[in-house]
């Protein structure tokens, strides 16, 4: 219904170009426009009639299987992404912001310039429209949030070229893949996993060591305080 709603829109408005009554040239000048031909609201311009013949092919391509949908605004990132744990994801959500200069929830082409500069790996212009490119999913022109998790979603399974400028940001906003000497993505972030359980195990075994600690003092004073009244049994 969508389709055909916005094809009718199409052809109607190429019927008055044709006819000449969208110039303001007509007898039904006063229906075509109705704010008047002085007045701000006027005729629409050539650049409407292209965002509707834009919606319109988009929602062709939908429908022939040719692009995929957009998503909702609105997601969950700890549903979608169940590979990341809440930390990773928190990570990447400040990072995320932190490269939003423009507070727009989305990175732009400009933006992720400035990010690969600052990661110290700068890209040509092709290069930063190839990136976004290859998960720009509702075909902006830039990163939602979910687009820029889709990146290292991408790079955790591996479906990313080693010289791709995406998996050049998901090693450097990550971890130092040099100095963990791990070979592609999928190790790269399986060692993350592991320093990270790693980290965890060490944890455990300090405050393991702590309480040992806690309950040896726990005994030495119990020992002190019998043999105290022990001691005092004997004297009185």
């Amino acid at each position: 219904m969508a389709s055909e709603e916005l094809a009718q829109k199409l052809q109607r408005r190429l019927r008055l170009e044709e006819s000449g009554e969208a110039a303001g040239g007509g007898p039904d000048e006063e229906r075509a426009c109705p704010g008047g031909p002085g007045e701000e609201r006027g005729c629409p311009t050539g650049s409407a009639d292209a965002e509707l013949s834009a919606k319109l092919s988009r929602r062709q391509d939908i429908n022939e299987g040719a692009a995929p949908p957009r998503r909702a605004a609105v997601f969950n990132p700890y549903t979608e992404f169940k590979e990341f744990s809440r930390r990773q994801i928190k990570d990447m959500e400040r990072m995320f912001r932190l490269y939003d200069s423009g507070r727009d929830g989305y990175i732009d082409l400009m933006e992720l310039k400035l990010m690969m500069e600052k990661l110290g790996a700068p890209q040509t212009h092709l290069g930063l429209k190839n990136m976004i490119k290859e998960v720009d999913e509702d075909f902006d022109g830039k990163l939602s949030f979910r687009e820029f998790l889709l990146i290292f979603h991408k790079a955790a399974a591996g479906e990313l070229e080693e010289d791709s400028g995406l998996l050049t940001l998901a090693k450097l906003s990550e971890i130092d893949v040099s100095i963990e000497g791990v070979k592609g993505a999928k190790n790269f972030f399986e060692a993350k996993v592991q320093a990270l359980s790693s980290a965890s195990k060490f944890e455990a075994e300090i405050k393991a060591e702590q309480d040992e600690r806690k309950r040896e003092e726990e005994e030495r004073k119990h020992r002190r305080a019998a043999f105290r009244e022990l001691k005092s049994a004997f004297t009185q």
